[in-house]
């Protein structure tokens, strides 16, 4: 038993990273805006997507781990470069989407507590380029998790909350695809979960880490923890949103962090609210600063062939780190110049919705037809996570159509 525990302890990174990457600053807004606008009727959602996000990530762990490779340039091989960079062209869609939304959820962090937005993004940008230049992989997940577990404090939040147990039951009982405003949030907490970053940064983490057969288990662990923790922070943010702005029926849309934080935080009082609110947004935002533009790294160094890893020096890999770089800066140096960008969240997750068929279709093919034979997809299971990829897909795609055009 010790020595699981301490092969577990070992492979403990990528899963857990990548997940609390997933609750981001736009996965925080989104949960928040379903709860004040719908009340507990999308927390049951919130709950079925633990096993779809298991699903759908333990394939990108088990890719990672039997190939070695990361998720490009297993395309690359194994489908051609033109569809590589279709995949990677995907991805960089959603890094630009996501990269906006964790410097704006920076910026307003800052201005909760009078720091100016240029020196909170510059703070922070030169703090994330700072870690990633001079650390290893495994000093950057180190990083990655202590910033990511501060988003534990929602869950402290949502225990304080004054939910009813009542209107939580009443709201899982409810049909959430009876509107079409409702719809367009199933799309964007679907988006909100599953990213096409996500899929790339996981393989290629798994890759860089050295990860091998004989801890294919507790890297499967280590996912599944991730999936849980994620979903019940979402789940957290959703219960407070609800208990404190939800009265039955449609409360204003929640466009500004500092708008969030007043919401989240008024039985807490400003001062304590505005502080543990801070800790875990600022969490959220760096987390998943540091996964999304490593992702889009690693995806063009392995569509594209330039030398990529974290376990290689910056004169060693100069296009690896300076992708990171322009990712990092581009995103605060915009959101330096622009109006508040966080009203653009829920478009940014719904965006992501809509791009499943595509991100999860090349995921499940690679899985059939890039493992080795006795790892490849199969029977039963084949067919579960088939039907698993098919109607989450059609769900996002659906709500975010539908709702869109309501």
């Amino acid at each position: 038993m010790r020595a699981r525990w301490r092969i577990f302890l070992a492979v403990l990174g990528p899963g857990l990273v990548v997940m609390l990457a997933d609750t981001d600053v736009g996965s925080i807004l989104t949960a928040a805006q379903s709860g004040a606008q719908w009340g507990y009727q999308l927390l049951g959602l919130q709950l079925a997507l633990v096993p779809i996000l298991f699903i759908v990530q333990e394939l990108t762990v088990r890719l990672g781990i039997f190939t070695g490779k990361g998720h490009g340039e297993l395309i690359r091989e194994t489908f051609g470069g033109f569809w590589a960079w279709v995949s990677v062209g995907g991805l960089a869609v959603a890094t630009v989407g996501a990269l906006l939304t964790e410097f704006s959820g920076v910026a307003g962090v800052g201005e909760l507590f009078g720091v100016p937005r240029a020196w909170s993004l510059a703070l922070a940008a030169g703090f994330l380029l700072l870690v990633v230049w001079t650390g290893s992989y495994r000093r950057v997940e180190r990083v990655a998790i202590a910033l990511g577990l501060f988003e534990i404090v929602f869950i402290g939040v949502a225990l304080q909350a004054p939910a009813h147990l009542g209107d939580v039951a009443a709201g899982l009982g409810t049909n959430p695809l009876r509107n079409p405003d409702m719809r367009y949030l199933v799309a964007a907490n679907i988006g909100a979960v599953i990213m096409p970053w996500m899929v790339f940064y996981q393989q290629s983490a798994v890759a860089d880490k050295g990860l091998r057969p004989e801890e294919y288990t507790a890297a499967r662990w280590d996912t599944a923890f991730g999936a849980l923790l994620t979903q019940v922070v979402m789940a957290a943010v959703l219960v407070v949103a609800a208990a404190t702005l939800w009265a039955g029926h449609l409360s204003p849309p929640l466009n500004t962090v500092g708008q969030l934080a007043q919401a989240l935080t008024p039985f807490l009082g400003q001062s304590l609210g505005h502080t543990l609110f801070g800790l875990g947004m600022l969490g959220a935002a760096m987390v998943a600063a540091i996964v999304v533009a490593l992702a889009a790294a690693w995806g063009f160094g392995e569509v594209s062939g330039y030398k990529h890893s974290l376990e290689l020096h910056p004169l060693e890999a100069p296009w690896f780190y300076l992708v990171f770089s322009a990712g990092v800066i581009g995103g605060a140096l915009v959101v330096a110049l622009a109006p508040d960008l966080v009203a653009l969240s829920i478009g940014v997750e719904v965006m992501n919705a809509l791009m499943l068929p595509i991100v999860l279709g090349f995921l499940v093919a690679l899985a059939i037809k890039a493992l080795p034979a006795e790892h490849r997809l199969r029977g039963w299971y084949l067919w579960l996570v088939l039907a698993v990829v098919a109607a989450t897909s059609a769900l996002g795609v659906y709500g975010g159509i539908t709702g869109a055009l309501s």
